[in-house]
């Protein structure tokens, strides 16, 4: 399957807030990458923001040096024109996390909800923790979130692998340290619930 072209389609047909992971605040990120920034000027790439309102809030908080990343370009332009002047604040990135071209040593927060477990095979597992290893900063932090033990088994038409914080922090390996993590359940648009993971990691 196109990657690409899968999310294209699904960011061309429906509305950011008809979509099962849309939530208006990620209070939990939010709460994280507070806890993790030394000032305002700390640098966050938002991996697969996509349409997520966390850029919104980031802005509304001040921060200053943010990078979104997707695999959609729709998606991206979506936020874009939303943000309108606000926008010009933002670094954007369009490419698949696991190849695309990130800057070494560049980011001192990395956020990622719900595009981790969408990795099913171990080579892309090993790519994007490559990713992350050459591009956060020493000493920074890593924040993915995936679906739990309890969550879908499929998601969007695609395949998800699910995780409890030791298997997801083992993909990761000695290089990253543990720190917290937790549980959170998703009230999604369509009143279903969805569990997912939370994983805050300090790169060693």
């Amino acid at each position: 399957m196109d990657v690409q072209n899968h999310w294209e389609k699904v960011y061309t047909t429906k509305a950011p807030d008809q979509v099962s992971w849309y939530r208006q605040h990620l209070e939990t990120s939010l709460a994280l990458i507070e806890k993790s920034s030394g000032s305002r000027d700390t640098a966050i790439i938002d991996v697969c923001g996509g349409e997520s309102t966390l850029v919104d809030d980031l802005l509304g908080r001040g921060f200053q040096n943010i990078t979104i990343l997707d695999v959609s370009q729709t998606a991206i332009d979506v936020t874009r024109q939303r943000l309108g002047t606000a926008a010009q604040q933002i670094r954007w990135v369009t490419g698949d996390i696991t190849r695309a071209e990130l800057r070494s040593s560049a980011y001192d927060i990395w956020h990622d909800r719900a595009v981790f477990h969408f990795l099913t095979t171990a080579e892309q597992r090993s790519a994007y923790v490559r990713q992350v290893a050459r591009s956060v900063k020493s000493r920074g932090y890593v924040i993915v979130s995936t679906f739990g033990p309890e969550g879908p088994t499929k998601y969007s038409g695609l395949d998800v692998v699910r995780y409890d914080s030791e298997s997801l922090h083992r993909e990761f390996g000695g290089g990253f340290r543990l720190v917290d993590s937790s549980k959170e359940l998703h009230n999604t648009p369509f009143g279903t619930t969805q569990q997912f993971l939370y994983c805050y990691c300090r790169v060693e």
